[in-house]
Order: structure tokens, then C-alpha cells, then sequence
């Protein structure tokens, strides 16, 4: 393999070592144990990576040197509800059960049952919570609340009731 000699392989060893990125350091090594002359297939005994990652590496070292080796951005998945939706849907979390919804408070099934059934969209029990993680909303909730419980019934209780509940 041929590679550009951006800087010696003394230079480069010691880059590898000064590195905070693992990753990144073991592709500057790569790259200077090939600019010493090791075959691909050497290096990648030696490292115990693909000789496909191996060429990779020095293809993009050759192209744009150390920088060429960092980590660029990946996009990932697309989330399955769509950004524009994000408002809606947290207005819709936030205004907290509805009549339809015959419950006191939103927990996950009943989020994953509203995002199906208004916003057409399946999202599994986990992707619920890591949707709900992305939007700032966090899994502590206030103690529910019957829509038809009587506070004042409840109030009365607790004074007349002399403690021994607490107990």
C-alpha cells in the first residue's frame, strides 16, 4: 500500500499516543504501520481489524491525512414521528389524559396507544420512553388523581380520621 507521508511515522506513533479518541488512535496507527511498509494483512493481524477497514483508513489518510480519519457525522434512523409532529404531540402530553383516554395518567402503553391512533405511528414500549427521553420528558409523574374523587371528602378524612393511617 502506498501512503502519503503527511508526517513520519515518528509523528504519527506519537499522535496515536496522545490521542483521547481510542478509535481515532488506532487508525493513525494503522496508517503509520503501513507507511512502514507492513502489508494490509499484516496490519490487520496486528490490530485485529478488516484489511477492508485497513485500505479504508489509508485511502482516506492518502486524501485528506489525519483529518481524514476522524469520525464523521452519522444520520441514523429517521424517528418515525417526524419532527413537525414533535409540537403537536407534546401539546397533546402536556394537556394530560382525555375522556377517550379512561385513565388518570399517561403511562407508556397509553402514549404508545395515542401515538398509534392519532398520529398513526407504531412505535414499540421502549421506542415510546426513548421518544418521550428526546423530548425532555422525564419518568417521574405526580401521584393520579380519579377524575371523581371528592379532595374535600379527602381533606375531612385525613383530619377526623386521627392519624392512625399514617402509621
Amino acid at each position: 500500500m502506498k501512503v502519503k507521508e503527511y508526517k513520519i511515522v515518528k509523528e504519527l506513533l506519537k499522535l496515536a499516543k496522545t490521542q483521547t479518541n481510542a478509535r481515532l488512535a488506532r487508525r493513525i496507527q494503522a496508517v503509520a504501520f503501513a507507511q512502514q511498509g507492513y502489508t494490509c494483512v499484516e496490519i490487520a493481524q496486528m490490530t485485529a481489524h478488516s484489511r477492508r477497514a485497513i485500505q479504508s483508513w489509508v485511502a482516506k489518510y492518502n486524501a485528506r491525512g489525519v483529518d481524514g480519519l476522524k469520525e464523521q457525522h452519522r444520520s441514523g434512523r429517521k424517528p418515525n414521528l417526524p419532527a413537525t409532529s414533535y409540537q403537536r404531540f407534546s401539546s397533546r402530553l402536556d394537556a394530560g389524559p382525555v375522556k377517550d383516554d379512561a385513565v388518570a395518567t399517561l403511562y407508556g402503553k397509553d402514549i404508545q396507544r395515542i401515538l398509534s391512533k392519532e398520529f398513526g405511528i407504531v412505535y414499540s414500549l421502549n421506542g415510546v420512553y426513548q421518544l418521550l427521553h428526546r423530548l425532555g420528558y422525564s419518568y417521574l409523574a405526580p401521584r393520579p388523581r380519579h377524575q371523581k374523587a371528592d379532595i374535600k371528602a379527602q381533606q375531612d378524612f385525613k383530619k377526623t380520621s386521627g392519624g392512625g393511617w399514617k402509621a
